[in-house]
């Protein structure tokens, strides 16, 4: 259990001192962490083999094993790193490409057939390829963008719908783009099939308002291709999803939406070259890792929790749990032994935190420390005193500070992130740190960051429930009987799926397709009958 800390003001300020400075101005404060003395170089030794795997990543070592593939997200700010000059060429064309396409579609010379200019963005994508760009669109977009995102990032109907109402007659004028390495992840496939249907019922055709992003060859790009879609982008199997934001998966929707690509990539590009230090004190995504190893007990003992006090990081949160989760979550180690590591994330923002899981964190169980991110600028304008000698930013600090304190003195750890405010150049040098970090703490923990068998497990089995969907259904009707779950499983010789036949079945009784169903006390006395 965490005891309360009692702190002289000399050790305070001693703390205090444990301020790393950081491209663009951010600063890292471990003050509030309780790590020994020394601690930072007393992991050295494993430091130096995190630098020495930074360093064969970046000079293109096969990292992902399961896939024999590179991983090559830091070549994308920094193309002459590439190990080839193909690669380097081609990041550096692609970039151009961006450019110019945003540049056309601002000005009208790309427009949609039924009206003046594109001034809506419909950003179809799941996972990595809509989390970077829904939290680029929420902490660095204005009132007058000349685009307007939108997001469909699941295969919610009642979603597609919502948004689709959201756009009413500016469907017309809106510009989507699909963001799929094949096209065949389900979740994006249904989306894009949707919004063409949408498009369609609005008397509007899908290709002449619809842009790729692939890879070369997929059959998504050929898709595009076929129906004479507006551009295709590049995806390599070199960049995963979740370190796409400076590829073209984050650039081109952030582009398109007015923001300044290349002050996001100058921002990442200058944090990577700080990162790339070899000395422990002078590295921040090395110290921040570390601090992570320490907090954490260098097995995910604790979880990591993200308060952003400014509300257009509110997606931050989220972002860095897949980072993070997914990166992290491996059940067995580089030696193939089984580990179970992970880094758990969630968040919300503060000081909306402090009125919800903010008694938690400082009274109950002790399995938390907090990675707290402050903006000092409080906006564009000059901000009035809501009482003398006080603004609400004032207060937003207030809370932080407060906040921290009342968390460090009953024990619970903290790191605070300080950005001098939220721009594209602040904003990409903080998507490199937390790269660098989750690799670095990978390296520390003995596991790889860059493969997620769970996440293919996953795809595989909802493929596969589908399958028993279809097989249920057909023999529901060739029986031509009502019948319960059960039967239904044992007449396909898979008793042992009748719990996932009967939720199906159900499903499809609920919205009047295929089946209906007479309720009994209790799931197993469903009676299902086909229908037609």
């Amino acid at each position: 259990m965490g005891m309360p800390m009692t702190v002289s003001r000399p050790d305070l300020w001693q703390r205090f001192q444990r301020i790393q400075s950081c491209p663009c101005g951010l600063t890292l404060d471990f003050s509030r962490l309780d790590w020994p003395t020394g601690y930072p170089d007393s992991m050295s030794d494993q430091a130096r083999e995190a630098i020495a795997s930074m360093a064969a990543l970046e000079g293109g070592s096969i990292a992902n094993p399961d896939e024999k593939r590179q991983v090559g997200h830091y070549w994308l700010r920094t193309a002459d790193l590439a190990p080839n000059q193909g690669v380097t060429d081609e990041i550096k064309a692609t970039h151009e490409h961006i450019r110019s396409f945003a540049a056309a579609v601002h000005a009208g010379e790309i427009r949609p057939p039924k009206a003046e200019r594109f001034s809506r963005l419909l950003v179809i994508g799941i996972g990595g390829s809509a989390l970077g760009p829904q939290l680029a669109a929420d902490a660095l977009g204005t009132a007058i963008d000349p685009l307007k995102p939108y997001f469909l990032d699941n295969t919610d109907p009642d979603g597609f719908d919502r948004t689709f109402a959201a756009l009413g007659e500016k469907l017309a004028a809106t510009l989507a783009i699909v963001i799929s390495k094949s096209g065949g992840t389900k979740e994006t496939k249904n989306a894009m099939l949707e919004t063409a249907w949408a498009m369609d019922h609005a008397g509007l055709k899908f290709g002449p308002q619809a842009v790729a992003v692939t890879e070369v060859g997929s059959p998504l790009d050929e898709q595009a291709k076929s129906e004479g879609w507006l551009k295709r982008f590049p995806m390599w199997d070199w960049v995963g999803g979740r370190t796409s934001q400076t590829g073209p998966v984050g650039l081109l929707p952030a582009a398109l939406q007015g923001i300044n690509i290349d002050g996001l990539l100058e921002g990442a590009r200058e944090m990577d070259e700080a990162t790339r230090s070899p000395e422990i004190n002078d590295n921040p995504a090395l110290l921040l890792a570390l601090a992570w190893h320490h907090a954490s007990k260098a097995c995910g003992a604790k979880d990591m929790v993200v308060l952003p006090y400014k509300d257009r990081l509110l997606l931050l949160s989220r972002y860095l749990q897949q980072l993070v989760m997914e990166s992290l979550g491996k059940e067995l180690n580089l030696d193939g032994e089984v580990v179970h590591q992970g880094l758990a994330v969630y968040g919300n923002k503060g000081s909306t935190d402090q009125h919800s899981f903010l008694q938690q964190l400082r009274d109950g169980v002790p399995n938390a420390f907090v990675n707290f991110i402050e903006v000092q600028k409080d906006r564009e304008s000059e901000s009035r005193e809501v009482e003398p000698g006080a603004t609400s930013g004032d207060y937003l600090l207030g809370f932080l500070l407060g906040t921290r304190e009342a968390l460090y003195k009953k024990g619970r750890e903290s790191i605070t992130l300080t950005m001098p405010e939220i721009t594209p150049r602040t904003f990409g040098a903080v998507i490199a740190l937390y790269e660098r970090a989750v690799g670095f703490y990978a390296s520390l923990v003995h596991i790889n960051a860059y493969h997620q068998p769970g996440v293919e497990a996953g795809k595989k089995a909802a493929t596969r429930a589908l399958e028993l969907q279809f097989q249920a259904v057909a023999a529901l009707s060739t029986a031509g009987v009502p019948s319960t779950a059960d039967e239904v499983a044992d007449r396909l010789g898979k008793p042992e799926a009748a719990e996932t036949i009967y939720k199906m079945l159900l499903h499809l009784a609920m919205n009047e397709r295929a089946v209906s169903v007479e309720a009994g006390k209790r799931p197993a006395d469903a009676l299902f009958r086909a229908l037609g």
